[in-house]
């Protein structure tokens, strides 16, 4: 398939740099506003949770208070918080309320709603990210799968998510998966998923790789029981990849019992306010939390 698509619009090799450098700028300066956190390991069901104890909300419940209902973060975004552009319809920003450090947003330079699909120049650009940093990607689909702001954006953060031997909690459960038909399945994740695996050869190609990941997501979609059809998603979900794998999977709520859950709660790393909602996480089941969340795996 062939795509209109304009040339990337950055240097290649240096993002990592810009990143750091902004970060550091950034949080100099007060426009990078990280929230500290402490967290857990807590298993179940063979899967090393990390359970994230947010230690202050305050500034950023505060500022979204201040906000007019239809405020929009990207237009126009902060400049301390621009690292780059990435092409003529995508550019790169810190992610200003970080839990995790040099966490970035792939963000479209017009307005494009979340709630539409992802496509070939959103790729494009995503790919160009990955080929410079070995991060976790992700998309919340619709605010059922944890989105909170309505212009598109991507993300993505470094790997490993925390200074352990396991970078991706979930990492566990996709080496299980089982493939027929190039669609893979884990039974360790008892809710709707699917999938997919990319190909690290076009790893720093990444107009070959976006028409790849487009075709696969699509596929992943249809596997999931997801119509792909029109310009807006038919139902809410959460896509998740590294540079070796990609999984979607389609959300009913965006919490549970107050504890929220978007894609990286799926790549195995969540959040709770306080120690009570550990414990509840704890008696709970991470796995059943993201099941409530989740829909019913169709497979079962």
């Amino acid at each position: 398939m062939a795509f209109d698509a304009s040339p990337l619009d950055f240097e290649v090799g240096t993002l990592w740099e810009k990143i750091r450098t902004r970060s550091h700028q950034a949080l100099s300066s007060g426009a990078l506003q990280s929230i500290p956190t402490d967290y857990e390991r807590v298993e179940h069901q063979g899967i090393a949770f990390v359970v994230r104890i947010l230690a202050n909300l305050v500034r950023k419940e505060k500022a979204k208070k201040q906000r007019p209902q239809d405020f929009n973060p990207f237009l126009p975004y902060e400049e301390e918080l621009f690292v780059t552009n990435l092409s003529a319809t995508h550019l790169c920003l810190l992610n200003k309320f970080n839990v995790v450090d040099h966490h970035i947003l792939v963000v479209t330079r017009a307005f494009e709603p979340q709630e539409n699909w992802l496509n070939w120049r959103d790729f494009q650009a995503l790919w160009a990210c990955m080929a410079e940093i070995d991060g976790f990607a992700f998309y919340n689909g619709g605010q059922a799968a944890g989105a909170s702001q309505a212009h598109k954006h991507l993300q993505v953060v470094p790997l490993p998510l925390v200074d352990e031997a396991v970078s991706l909690p979930i990492e566990t459960a996709i080496a299980a998966a089982e493939f027929q038909n190039g669609i893979g399945r884990s039974p360790l994740l008892p809710f709707n998923h699917a999938i997919g695996q990319l190909d690290p050869t076009l790893l720093h190609q990444p107009d070959r790789m976006a028409e790849f990941a487009l075709t696969l997501y699509q596929q992943l979609l249809s596997a999931t029981a997801i119509a792909y059809q029109g310009d807006r998603q038919t139902a809410a979900y959460n896509w998740l990849a590294t540079r070796h794998w990609m999984m979607i999977v389609p959300r009913s709520q965006e919490s549970y019992q107050s504890i929220p859950v978007n894609a990286l709660g799926y790549a195995g790393s969540l959040l709770v306010r306080n120690q009570q909602q550990m414990q509840q996480l704890k008696q709970l089941g991470a796995v059943n939390l993201l099941c409530k969340v989740g829909v019913a795996d169709q497979a079962t």
